[in-house]
């Protein structure tokens, strides 16, 4: 297994995962289902973002935006943050969200946008 053949299989999926992420977002507009600023958090505090989108868990821990960006919404404790926002910048997206995490906490990105569609 070399590196560059882990590259293009990472390069792969996150290619499908993005397309994915599209639907999703294009499925939203047609259904009339307005974005929002979505909150980024630490601990119990929350902070006012740049990206305006939806969020894919119930929990607010990641979201998506209106071109099917994918973002992380845990982010580091920040006093300036409270006051300013956060800046976020949008992340790779994985096929298997939480891949390592407990029993119970992965899920496979296709089921998690199926369950909230179904849940809008």
């Amino acid at each position: 297994m070399t590196a560059e053949w882990w590259e293009r299989g990472r390069a792969a999926e996150t290619a499908q995962a993005r397309a994915m992420l599209r639907e999703f977002v294009a499925e939203l507009q047609r259904r009339g289902i307005a974005p929002e600023t979505l909150r980024a958090r630490a601990g119990s505090a929350r902070y006012r973002t740049d990206v305006v989108g939806w969020y894919l868990r119930a929990n607010g821990s990641l979201g998506v935006d209106g071109a099917g960006e994918y973002y992380v919404l845990d982010v580091a404790p920040s006093l300036l943050g409270r006051f300013r926002g956060i800046h976020l910048d949008p992340a790779e997206p994985p096929l298997q969200i939480g891949r390592g995490a407990r029993d119970g906490e992965s899920v496979e990105l296709a089921e998690l946008l199926r369950r909230r569609l179904a849940e809008v």
